[in-house]
């Protein structure tokens, strides 16, 4: 996904700093390490820098799902990053 093209599927106010794109950002970090590690696969750096992305990624999701469901529910399937469960949000 295009970075200018979630950017304009955010609202303004909340562009840089909102969850939403920090999960699109952290995201692209993610994809990026994945391919890196597939050619060089003893880079250990590399793989811990993924592991932490991953768990930072991980708590976003987590705190967006607690806070909103809606909005989580509408970012894990505009970036396919999850199997799409049915959730009883309140």
């Amino acid at each position: 996904m295009i970075k200018k093209a979630f950017i304009s599927a955010i609202p303004q106010e909340e562009n840089r700093g909102s969850v939403e794109f920090q999960v699109f950002c952290f995201t692209n970090k993610i994809e990026r390490l994945t391919s890196h590690l597939e050619l060089h696969k003893k880079d250990f750096s590399s793989q811990r820098g993924l592991r932490i992305i991953l768990g930072k990624r991980q708590r976003l999701l987590a705190y967006l799902a607690k806070t909103n469901g809606v909005r989580y529910q509408k970012l894990i399937s505009q970036l396919n990053i999850r199997e799409q469960k049915t959730h009883n949000f309140h």
